[in-house]
């Protein structure tokens, strides 16, 4: 009913087409978050080995094995929504002529981010963070934006890209 309603009204008025690149032409990206999200992969792999080399694991140890099996999981599923959006929304031509490696790194980084998901391995999620630092390097040098590698400052301790906010 309502369609109809806004279709005569179209009909009558004749309304402009809008588009826009996505779906909130927000123009809000930030690679930043998959980062973190990666992060939390190691740092969950980190937590699970230290599980497994206790001498006994009663059943609190289970549980909390249970809840980093389930987040490992969540944020293997950000990093991949939040990769893909960034190579969906912002991604076009112009940055794909520039840089043509894009789209086997985001397939790659789907690939890997499903491989992390699926094992307990931290060498399979550190490969998964050097992928997506350099997709996060490539995204801020197409903004024009400067980028610097620093430890993060918390644990895995692990080397990040950064933008260089400062210019």
């Amino acid at each position: 009913m309502v369609y109809s309603i806004f279709n005569k009204i179209h009909k009558l008025n004749n309304f402009q087409t809008v588009s826009a690149h996505c779906d909130i032409p927000c123009k809000i990206y930030d690679p930043m978050h998959a980062q973190i999200s990666v992060l939390t992969m190691i740092r969950i792999c980190d937590l699970i080995s230290e599980l497994e080399n206790k001498d006994s694991n009663d059943i609190n140890d289970k549980a909390q094995f249970s809840r980093l099996i389930s987040q490992k999981e969540e944020h293997g599923i950000k990093v991949k929504d939040e990769i893909r959006v960034i190579w969906g929304d912002y991604i076009k031509e112009p940055q794909l002529e520039k840089f043509p490696e894009l789209h086997k790194l985001t397939h790659d980084i789907m690939l890997n981010t499903s491989k992390a998901k699926q094992e307990v391995n931290k060498e399979i999620t550190i490969d998964l963070l050097k992928k997506i630092n350099r997709f996060a390097e490539i995204f801020w040098t197409t903004k024009n934006v400067k980028t610097y590698k620093a430890i993060c400052p918390y644990p895995p301790a692990q080397e990040l890209i950064y933008p260089d906010l400062k210019e």
